[in-house]
């Protein structure tokens, strides 16, 4: 009985055995249990793929193709290099407008303001006293003179008397002609240059200092330049401290030739090496700045004496002695004037610094008392407002009849 019973526990355990071995190999056949859906919700950021040995890990999906597959097209080195860049355009540069040639109207406001009064009582058509009075003070405070002064209304007086002149707009029309014929002279305002063959002609400049002799050479350098002449610059004043110097620099702007000599040196021997080495370079013009020290002074006198002599000597030929006033200086610039005249043949006047003065007046004196035409006048600082002297102009803007 004990032998049957131990047979049957056998057979149970055997049975139970083969049971939980079929369980096991079932469930190894069927696969992992299923996963839980995730909650649509939720947002997982990927991280960007990868390239190189993970991609080469991935395997390629069923009809698409590796990029590995694809063999990279050749590109040529002119290809692979960025085009160059196209030139931006340049704007070209702005040019400056010329600057408008001076008139007198615009330059001799300072005179004319002197006038303005007397002119306005003329305009109104009113002659008496008092008419008269405002003409001789806008003379006078003019410099024009005391003698021109009362030539000119002592003229015009009589021809008021005379009934002549019969309204204030007659008289002051009158009046500029008066001037007119003040200004006029027999010898031409044109300065001169002969240009003869086989010389060389020759400009002196004089004038005490601080007048503006070196401005106005260079000025004259310029111009002259500017009409085809072939300019060489003569420093002949060597007794004023840097006046070689101040030349130099307008030698360097006008682009034009120098011959200068050491300070306190003769100036007569540097005019005459200016007139040779210009016969032997074929310039056309020397312009030769002269010493200005004191007008009255007898040394001076005879220096200038001896450069006029020496630089007409051939091949040398002076064709223009121009004397440089200041017209800021009024009555003083006609009393340098005449001792000028007396020491060299002044051949014209150059009146400067006329638009910074209510002196503008000097122009009638000078030409009234010295009877040497007044050629150039000076309207500003500009190269271009060194000017012919135009009489009509100036009258009309005197007088504001333009």
């Amino acid at each position: 009985m004990t032998a049957l019973l131990i047979a049957l526990a056998a057979v149970v355990v055997v049975v139970l055995l083969a049971a939980a071995l079929l369980i096991a190999r079932s469930r190894r056949a069927s696969g992992p249990p299923p996963v839980a859906p995730k909650d649509p919700t939720v947002s997982i950021e990927k991280p960007p793929p990868k390239t190189g040995t993970a991609r080469a890990a991935t395997a390629a999906a069923p009809g698409t193709v590796s990029p590995e597959a694809v063999a990279p097209e050749a590109v040529s080195p002119e290809a692979a290099a960025p085009a160059p860049a196209a030139p931006e355009a340049v704007a070209p540069a702005p040019v400056e407008p010329e600057p408008e040639a001076p008139t007198y109207r615009s330059r001799l406001g300072s005179v004319r303001g002197i006038f303005s009064g007397a002119v306005s009582a003329l305009r109104g058509g009113r002659i008496d006293a008092a008419t008269w009075d405002s003409l001789e003070e806008a003379l006078i405070r003019a410099d024009v003179g005391v003698r021109t002064t009362d030539a000119l209304l002592a003229d015009l007086k009589a021809r008021v008397a005379s009934k002549e002149i019969g309204g204030g707009t007659d008289l002051l029309s009158a009046l500029g002609d008066e001037i007119r014929a003040l200004l006029d002279v027999a010898d031409s305002r044109q300065l001169r240059f002969d240009g003869q063959p086989g010389t060389v002609d020759v400009w002196l400049v004089v004038g005490v200092n601080g007048v503006g002799k070196t401005t106005t050479i260079g000025k004259l350098a310029r111009q002259e330049t500017g009409e085809g002449r072939s300019v060489l610059l003569a420093a002949g004043d060597t007794f004023r401290a840097a006046a070689a110097d101040q030349l130099g620099l307008w030698a360097e702007r006008s682009e034009v030739g120098i011959v200068r000599g050491a300070e306190g040196g003769d100036p007569s021997a540097i005019v005459f090496d200016a007139v040779q080495r210009a016969a032997a370079r074929g310039n056309d013009l020397v312009l030769a700045d002269t010493a200005g020290r004191l007008h009255n002074k007898l040394n001076l006198v005879e220096e200038l004496k001896k450069i006029r002599r020496i630089a007409d000597r051939d091949p040398g030929n002076v064709t223009e002695v121009l004397l440089v006033l200041d017209a800021t200086t009024g009555q003083n610039a006609l009393a340098q004037a005449k001792v000028f005249t007396e020491a060299v043949d002044v051949t014209g006047i150059v009146l400067t610094k006329l638009d910074g003065t209510a002196k503008g007046g000097i122009v009638i004196a000078v030409q009234r008392e010295l009877g040497i035409p007044v050629k150039l006048v000076g309207l500003g600082e500009g190269v271009n407002d060194l000017v012919a002297f135009d009489p009509d102009a100036f009258v009309d803007a005197l007088l504001g009849l333009d």
